[in-house]
């Protein structure tokens, strides 16, 4: 029977999301790769360092047990094999039991995520997180200089995601983008009862919710909403999780209040958000990934509402509502 993957959690990462490589990265040149290639080799037998992603991959492969592995974590990377050695030797040496892995030497990774069926993508790499979103799959960039995860839940992945163009569709961002806070707030209100689309997390979350469902004991998942949406707007977004029969843990309608302080609270391995200020200020205090948007499309002209004044230009946007 051939092997498959169709039964897991895939992961695909880039070797810099989950190890410390920024050294190394520091001296790569793509016209010119060899140095940092024979730095990689030098360093064979020096284990790397733990990257930002490096709690959330230990923690997920500790679901899988010697009779069923129900998680699968492939190394996706645009290293060089050579390189790929280090990569697994530091693995080893960091008793997390990585088996495959993808490496491109400086080519496209991303196209590999679907014959992968990986439902998550965490990748240093700017261009290659946006080409796996506009593909479809939930992809985040890794900010390097992130806090790490602290050791205080062992037996506990703990993921909190932002709402609006991460679990759910940009439907309502475009409304606050290009109406501004009354439009949202009437719009979100007359549109309780709608469930939000889905946005391009949603898949990690349903295969989160199935892992936990398929585990007796052991690691558990917890789970956390944190919107920078506030009432009413907050029923909406409860409402679409009722629908898709999908509980989290822990939800935070903060109303636009700094995200970092209350994910410092939460202590996630991961967090996701599509605004580089959330993402900021998470990275301050946890491992945070930044879901890159799609630019925002205008909505259609019979839409009600009238639209706020434009700001001038170079003026900075009011207060973002959404999550």
């Amino acid at each position: 029977m051939a092997v498959t993957l169709d039964d897991k959690l895939v992961v695909a990462i880039s070797s810099r999301a989950l190890f410390d490589f920024e050294e190394e990265n520091r001296i790569f040149d793509k016209e010119d790769p060899g140095p940092y290639m024979q730095l990689q080799l030098d360093r064979l037998d020096v284990p790397a360092r733990s990257g930002v992603a490096f709690s959330l991959v230990k923690k997920l492969l500790a679901f899988n047990t010697p009779d069923q592995r129900r998680v699968e974590v492939v190394v996706l990377s645009r290293n060089d094999p050579v390189s790929g050695m280090r990569i697994f030797r530091s693995a080893e040496a960091a008793h997390v039991p990585l088996e495959r892995g993808v490496f491109t030497q400086g080519r496209d990774p991303f196209r590999y995520l679907k014959p992968l069926g990986a439902k998550l993508f965490l990748s240093a790499n700017e261009d290659d997180v946006r080409q796996a979103l506009a593909q479809g799959h939930p992809a985040a960039r890794v900010l390097t200089e992130s806090r790490q995860a602290g050791g205080n839940y062992p037996d506990e992945v703990r993921i909190a995601f932002d709402g609006d163009a991460v679990l759910f569709s940009d439907e309502a961002e475009r409304v606050f983008q290009q109406r501004g806070l009354d439009a949202f707030q009437a719009h979100e209100r007359g549109k309780a009862a709608m469930p939000l689309p889905d946005g391009p997390f949603k898949p990690l979350l349903v295969a989160l919710h199935k892992l936990q469902q398929a585990t007796a004991g052991g690691m558990r998942i917890r789970t956390a909403l944190v919107t920078a949406r506030s009432a009413p707007a907050h029923e909406r977004a409860i409402r679409t999780l009722m629908q898709w029969n999908i509980a989290v843990d822990e939800a935070m309608f903060l109303g636009g209040l700094e995200k970092g302080v209350f994910l410092r609270e939460f202590e996630p391995d991961f967090f996701f958000d599509d605004q580089t200020g959330h993402v900021r200020s998470a990275a301050r205090h946890v491992p945070a990934g930044h879901v890159m948007p799609a630019p925002i499309e205008p909505l259609p002209a019979d839409s009600p509402a009238e639209p706020p004044a434009l700001p001038r230009e170079g003026a900075e946007a009011p207060p973002l509502p959404q999550a």
